[in-house]
């Protein structure tokens, strides 16, 4: 007996082959417009408690690829001079302003807290990884690569965009097309048996 329609499975699929693809694992490519709105209203479908939407995205594309770059090569060149030198020193920061280039778009994540309704800043931060997933799988199911960074670096560059007293960055999300040569994640996950107690 088949307990699932064919949808089912390939949504299965879908999920257990998601993987985070770094930046530099992309080949240049343009998503087109129409898909990276279907991307992004498909991250606003995530579940949100008292529809407070929590959420806010910037499109970064084009120049500003190039920027984040720079920006990040300037960011840590203190970090590095400390540890590296010479030729390690430059082949570093020149690898970092080239990171994000062959990313088709950064997006910044952006928590928008609800003040009125004032729900507890945990629940919010769920959604928005929530819509994050929504991006990701939807990405996934259209041969096209995500990842979220999170560091200091990406926090505090989208931080520079006008973000309201209210508003708290939460990181870039990465999306790009990526190289047919990538070496393959064989990540697993542990055994349902470890995780998840069927109460009598």
């Amino acid at each position: 007996m088949m307990y699932y329609r064919e949808s089912s499975k390939e949504l299965s699929d879908i999920i257990r082959n998601r993987r985070s693809i770094y930046a530099d694992e992309f080949v240049k490519g343009d998503i087109p417009d129409a898909l990276l709105e279907e991307i992004l209203v498909n991250a606003t479908w995530a579940p949100t408690h008292k529809m407070t939407e929590p959420w806010r995205f910037l499109v970064f594309r084009g120049k500003y690829l190039e920027e984040y770059g720079h920006y990040m090569a300037a960011y840590y060149r203190d970090y590095y001079s400390r540890n590296l030198s010479g030729e390690a020193l430059d082949e570093k920061l020149s690898y970092l302003k080239h990171y994000p280039r062959s990313a088709a778009c950064m997006i910044g994540v952006v928590l928008v807290r609800n003040e009125k309704i004032g729900l507890p800043e945990w629940e919010e931060i769920a959604a928005v990884s929530s819509a994050v997933q929504n991006i990701a799988l939807t990405c996934t199911a259209n041969n096209i690569g995500s990842y979220w960074s999170t560091k200091s670096v990406a926090i505090d560059y989208v931080s520079g965009f006008g973000l309201a007293p209210h508003e708290k960055s939460l990181g870039l999300l990465y999306l790009g097309y990526p190289s047919e040569n990538r070496t393959l994640s064989r990540k697993k996950r542990s055994p349902l048996s470890k995780k998840v107690t069927f109460l009598p």
